[in-house]
């Protein structure tokens, strides 16, 4: 190889690297006949103390190989917790009849290339043999399609690390009749497209989502005489740029979207925060049973009597069960001036005695209590 040339080396590469897609895919494959074992048998989907001793092997082999252990210790955790998240969907999929089902018709706000359309494949892609995405122009539309049996379930976001909680998904969980089944964590990625490549100095015009906009405000700042315009979905954006055709407007959307519409990236990872996630939530009408074994969190929404100490009460005596809380929002209550909704999330399946034992005491203490439902938490960094 050493008087190879680029092109050469390259090419070689090129062949690597499919070899090893190749292998994740023949080991994704041997998971599924694994899974169908395990479930016939009722065991259990993790072996914590395999797991571990793949993990030593992994790291005397990648020192033999004169590999980083620390970086192949990662890469193969990543390749488990995808492998667990498959199996973990599998399994609820047959605790609640739908290991059968061949297709799902997902709404959600946006259109083709959104991060909601792209979430929702990435969530349901391996479940399904057809997933079928209805774009809508705003979230209590693509709620409202699945209230009527339009479709299956919705993809909705409901918090981001840069921009924070999205207040509209909030409402909608406390006004309709449903129940969240699932959740997804997306890295987002925004990037500034316009229809070719040209300077930044000669965009005068950009369009996005106002979460997008918010999410890379320091970028749009350092934009010499430029208009920034909220606009529907980044998606949308993206395509009405497309449609355009003006070199001086551009969009702020996905690498996806830029494919999809067939757009010039101007400029990549443009977020205030690096580390920018958003968390969204599947919706439907009917709640999931989750197995005991699974890692789940539960989602409820509660109100506490206007007197001094109250919510204090209420948290405590979750606390007092040994439940730990990850999120607390709180919102105005509708109808009720000055009152507030609480919006949780905990540790826990209310399949577990001490769960289940905690909210029902928690119903007795509080004004209202409404429990959105128990899931598989979303595992690994991806």
């Amino acid at each position: 190889m050493k008087n190879d040339s680029l092109e050469e080396i390259r090419q070689t590469i090129d062949r690597l690297d499919q070899t090893i897609i190749d292998a994740l895919g023949e080991r994704q494959r041997i998971v599924r006949n694994v899974l169908a074992n395990k479930m016939e048998n009722s065991k259990e989907i993790r072996d914590p103390g395999r797991e571990e001793k793949m993990m030593e092997s992994i790291r005397k082999k990648a020192s033999a190989a004169g590999m980083d252990p620390y970086f192949l210790e990662q890469l193969f955790r990543e390749v488990i917790h995808h492998s667990v998240r498959y199996q973990t969907n599998a399994l609820v999929d047959h605790q609640n009849e739908k290991a059968e089902n061949s297709s799902i018709k997902v709404a959600y706000q946006g259109t083709d290339g959104a991060f909601s359309h792209q979430v929702a494949m990435r969530h349901f892609k391996q479940r399904y043999d057809e997933v079928v995405c209805v774009g809508f122009t705003r979230f209590d539309q693509a709620a409202e399609a699945v209230e009527k049996g339009d479709a299956d379930v919705a993809m909705l976001p409901i918090e981001n690390t840069t921009a924070g909680s999205i207040n509209d998904t909030y409402d909608l969980l406390a006004e309709k009749d449903l129940f969240i089944i699932g959740e997804e964590i997306l890295r987002v990625i925004h990037c500034l497209m316009a229809p070719q490549k040209v300077e930044l100095d000669n965009i005068r015009r950009v369009l996005s989502h106002p979460q997008a906009i918010a999410q890379c405000s320091h970028f749009l700042a350092k934009l010499p005489r430029c208009h920034v315009e909220s606009y529907f979905d980044t998606a949308m954006a993206a395509r009405k740029v497309r449609n355009d055709g003006d070199l001086s407007q551009a969009a702020i959307g996905s690498a996806y979207a830029a494919e999809l519409y067939d757009l010039e990236i101007l400029k990549h990872d443009l977020a205030n925060q690096k580390e920018n996630y958003t968390r969204f939530v599947v919706v439907s009408t009917d709640e999931v049973s989750c197995d005991p074994q699974l890692n789940c969190k539960t989602s409820l929404i509660f109100a506490t009597a206007d007197e001094k100490g109250a919510l204090l009460s209420c948290l405590n005596l979750l606390g007092d069960h040994g439940i730990n809380m990850t999120k607390l929002e709180s919102r105005p209550r509708p109808h009720h001036p000055w009152q507030s909704l609480f919006y949780l999330d905990l540790e826990g399946n209310t399949e577990e005695l001490r769960v289940a034992d905690a909210l029902e005491k928690l119903k007795k203490r509080a004004q209202y209590v409404k429990i959105l439902g128990s899931y598989p938490v979303r595992e690994g960094k991806w």
